[in-house]
């Protein structure tokens, strides 16, 4: 029988580290989870033998999680997508090859990523700047994790905004069987496609990128309007896109063995992630669950 993978962003500070977020992501009734190796702001790493992965992966054993379902999210500080600073750019390809190594230490497979701005200088050149980044980046990190790019809602220089250009970049690197896609309803919504429309979604990213590549998808509600290319994600159903609309990516046969992660903001304070899985493992909203 077909499993449900469906968690949350989780966090991971000392002292606890990477046990921690496993015991974070049981307490939400996760089946999965995503985090990052360090702060998503800078590129400061604690080295990995610190981080208590061997006791997060016993418990990850223990209760039945599979590792590859598992989310690593990079740094939103990298950017490969613009070669005018040269220094930054290669600041970028080198953490992002560190990045990798330590997804492959802690014995994961997937590590999302932003596309990336091309910061004035055109798509054109932001799609080879990527293609470049990556072939080099993949001759030297000496693993076999697989980076999905993440669908972005477009603003300013993003790149990533379209399914044509997440296509140009899988099939112009040198390892494509590396590069997949995390597919964000947000994202995808304030880009301007219809995220209700569950069987166009999935036909275009088949007929353009092909469902080989989806690696992941974040659920997440919008606080804007389709096509507001804004991304600011809102609590499941509280939200633009609304919960029967998202639970149709929990539920879809064609996407049950994708690991979904919620990036849902906390609600007074609070993280919701444990209320959010429930209603959508039920299919069923509880319109008052904020009050």
């Amino acid at each position: 029988m077909d499993k449900i993978y469906i968690g949350s962003h989780v966090s991971m500070s000392g002292p606890d580290y990477y046990i921690g977020s496993v015991k974070e992501a049981l307490t939400y009734g996760s089946s999965t989870f995503m985090f990052y190796t360090g702060a998503p702001q800078n590129s400061f790493r604690i080295p990995t033998d610190k981080l208590k992965i061997a006791e997060g992966r016993k418990l990850i054993k223990e209760a039945g999680l599979n590792e590859d379902k598992i989310v690593v999210h990079a740094p939103y500080i990298l950017n490969i997508a613009n070669q005018l600073n040269e220094s930054l750019y290669q600041i970028s390809k080198d953490n992002l090859v560190k990045e990798l190594k330590r997804v492959q230490d802690f014995g994961l497979k997937i590590l999302v990523l932003h596309p990336g701005s091309h910061v004035g200088t055109g798509v054109e050149n932001g799609l080879d700047s990527i293609v470049k980044a990556l072939d080099e980046v993949f001759s030297k990190d000496g693993t076999e994790v697989k980076i999905a790019l993440e669908t972005m809602a477009g603003k300013g220089g993003e790149m990533g905004s379209s399914f044509d250009q997440l296509h140009y970049i899988i099939t112009h690197v040198r390892n494509p069987e590396r590069v997949g896609v995390c597919l964000d309803t947000c994202h995808v919504n304030d880009e301007g496609l219809d995220i209700n429309d569950i069987d166009n979604v999935l036909k275009s990213f088949d007929e353009i990128v092909g469902l080989k590549y989806l690696l992941c998808i974040h659920i997440n509600d919008s606080k804007n309007p389709m096509g507001s290319h804004k991304d600011r994600h809102e609590n499941i159903g509280y939200g633009e896109i609304g919960f029967e609309a998202l639970a149709k990516y929990v539920h879809d046969p064609r996407l049950i063995n994708i690991p979904k992660i919620l990036e849902t903001p906390y609600y007074d304070g609070k993280p919701p992630y444990k209320k959010e899985i429930e209603m959508l493992l039920n299919n069923k909203f509880e319109a008052d669950w904020r009050k």
